[in-house]
């Protein structure tokens, strides 16, 4: 498997899957343009790959800035040469643990506002240099919560949203060489955090202890009573952006350890 030669936007490369998945892109060839909104991280990034022998370049907008993602994409197919890859890594502001019935409407259609119009935006973007070359790879990610889970607030539609979109990406982009597929992950312990929770939750942090049941819990939870790891996600999406994974569109990689049949 190799990204040699492969030019891949990576939007919210800044966060915990998108440093993973940039970083990862890195080793296996690719030249990683790295999107955020703030700067400081993303030059750590970029100088992490880069003393590692990598490529990488930044910019820094937001995904839900239609002109700029348009701006950002001619100028990489522009100047690199093309599009091959362009994965959305955003966040969409989520609140969970609080009941259908107690949440407000703000924050259940936050994250399917935000993380449908950002996956929209940054995949149109690819799609139209794509297709010109007729060949490249849009993905996207999400938890997979539209299979059902209670208490997750507006993330399984947001969820069912972003899984609709790449199903029909991907009908109507492959007859152009186009592959439009996704990875399905929840509960990553590196990703995790007393304050991450708390602010998702809007409930006070947990202490350790509390904080450890509940990755026992989420361990518990999967086939093979252990949770999934950034490596192994980010490997997942790179093996989905080489041409190893040529026959693989329109559907989803289930990389929960088996939280839920896929």
């Amino acid at each position: 498997m190799t990204l040699n030669s492969k030019n891949a936007i990576i939007y919210g490369a800044a966060g915990a899957i998108g440093s993973a998945v940039a970083t990862t892109f890195a080793e296996h060839g690719a030249r990683a343009f790295l999107v955020g909104r703030t700067k400081e991280t993303l030059d750590a990034l970029a100088a992490e790959i880069t003393v590692k022998g990598g490529q990488a370049d930044v910019a820094v907008f937001d995904a839900l800035d239609e002109a700029a993602v348009d701006e950002h994409a001619r100028t990489v197919a522009e100047t690199a040469g093309g599009i091959d890859i362009s994965f959305n890594l955003i966040s969409g502001g989520d609140v969970q643990g609080i009941p259908l019935a107690d949440m407000t409407t703000a924050d259940f259609t936050r994250p399917v506002l935000t993380r449908l119009t950002a996956n929209f935006v940054t995949a149109r973007a690819a799609a139209r240099h794509m297709v010109k070359q007729r060949s490249g790879v849009i993905l996207a990610l999400d938890s997979g919560s539209a299979q059902g889970s209670p208490m997750m607030g507006g993330t399984g539609p947001a969820d069912a949203a972003t899984d609709t979109l790449v199903r029909n990406l991907a009908a109507e982009l492959g007859p152009q060489g186009v592959r439009v597929a996704g990875i399905w992950t929840a509960g990553l312990p590196e990703t995790l955090s007393p304050e991450k929770i708390a602010k998702h939750s809007g409930a006070p942090a947990m202490d350790d202890a509390a904080f450890q049941g509940l990755l026992q819990h989420l361990d518990g939870m999967r086939m093979t009573k252990r949770s999934p790891r950034l490596a192994e996600v980010a490997a997942t999406a790179a093996f989905l952006a080489s041409d190893a994974a040529g026959a693989i569109t329109g559907t989803f990689v289930n990389v929960t350890s088996g939280m839920f049949p896929g």
